[in-house]
């Protein structure tokens, strides 16, 4: 089984991650949060993950008592769909904080079906690669690892190429999203993983600024004093958690351009995506308003009732609803409404 998924995992997928359905009281909308379970499922989404900045850090504060819920909230509405439609699917738990807790939720997620831990490394920003290492390794004890390269912007650190290197050296080390959104960190992480000589760890684009372009990329490294290339293969991306039928397609055209030459169209679209992204991200202002501007996509489409955060202050910020307008009205190619509004009645069911 966990070969499957593994394989699975190298072929490529769209991996959305997954948002937080609230109730105007901020209170978790099990119904909606289903909806948009089986709205990925069905758009034909290779994965699901879950516990991330997407579905916000939040959900782990006593106050909100979510975490443990919506993790199995996702599993069960995943083998649900699973069982009337037999299809690989790899279930990703975020992972956070430092040891001990970082432990106790691969514990956890691990328990509740879940097949790979995307770590973050946010809770640990001065340690020494040694120590991130160590860590890394006491979590991989309990369940394979995603790893991930988070930009700071958004409460990640700076990861090097050293880093990279000793990462990679890691046995349980299944994939590694690579997100610093930023393309000298970018290549860092590639070749520090490829130098280590494996061929075997998935490398998926998180980068929502660049998602085409890492797509057709052939990296160009050294492997063995040998020159070689690796591929980034599919995405974990919050900004696949909106079009999501549109993303599967996209990755699909990807994946053919890289047996010749990349096609112009394939190119624009990457540029229009990126434009869209930085609408929805809020790339304008620090991406302040990125989890409200997924939110807002959704909520146009009718999965989701509203806006709403767990941290009240997380809000559009001022013009973001005019550029999504904007952008959607520029790229309509981007979007799958017509895709939504012919299944949503069954997802909401």
């Amino acid at each position: 089984m966990a070969d499957d998924v593994r394989s699975h995992l190298r072929s490529g997928v769209v991996i959305p991650a997954h948002p937080l359905a609230l109730t105007a009281g901020r209170r978790l909308d099990e119904r909606r949060q289903r909806a948009l379970t089986r709205y990925y499922l069905d758009a034909g989404a290779g994965g699901l993950a879950v516990a991330v900045h997407t579905t916000q850090f939040a959900i782990r504060e006593a106050k909100h008592g979510l975490h443990e819920p919506v993790l199995a909230l996702a599993a069960e509405t995943a083998r649900e769909s699973v069982a009337r439609r037999a299809r690989p699917l790899v279930m990703v738990a975020g992972i956070v904080g430092r040891t001990s807790q970082a432990v106790a939720e691969a514990t956890m997620a691990r328990a509740l079906g879940y097949h790979v831990g995307l770590l973050s490394l946010g809770a640990l920003p001065e340690a020494p690669d040694g120590e991130l290492i160590a860590h890394c390794r006491a979590v991989a004890d309990v369940m394979p690892l995603f790893g991930f390269y988070l930009q700071p912007a958004v409460g990640g650190r700076v990861l090097g190429y050293r880093f990279w290197r000793a990462f990679a050296e890691i046995e349980n080390v299944w994939a590694v999203k690579i997100a610093p959104f930023d393309r000298y960190r970018t290549l860092d992480a590639v070749r520090g993983i490829a130098e280590s000589g494996r061929d075997d760890i998935a490398l998926y684009t998180g980068n929502d600024d660049s998602i085409v372009g890492d797509l057709v990329t052939p990296f160009p490294v050294t492997v063995n004093g040998g020159d070689a290339t690796r591929r980034i293969v599919g995405g974990l991306l919050g900004q696949w958690a909106v079009w999501t039928r549109t993303a599967v397609a996209l990755l699909e055209r990807a994946k053919l351009a890289r047996d010749g030459s990349v096609a112009e169209e394939l190119l624009r679209d990457g540029a229009a995506l990126t434009d869209a992204n930085a609408a929805i991200f809020d790339a304008r202002n620090s991406f302040a308003g990125c989890i409200p501007g997924i939110h807002e996509v959704l909520r146009r489409q009718g999965l989701l009732a509203g806006t709403w955060c767990l941290d009240e202050r997380e809000v559009l910020s001022p013009g973001q609803s005019t550029e999504i307008d904007r952008v959607i009205g520029a790229h309509p190619f981007l979007t799958d409404d017509d895709f939504v509004a012919e299944h949503l009645d069954s997802w909401l069911a």
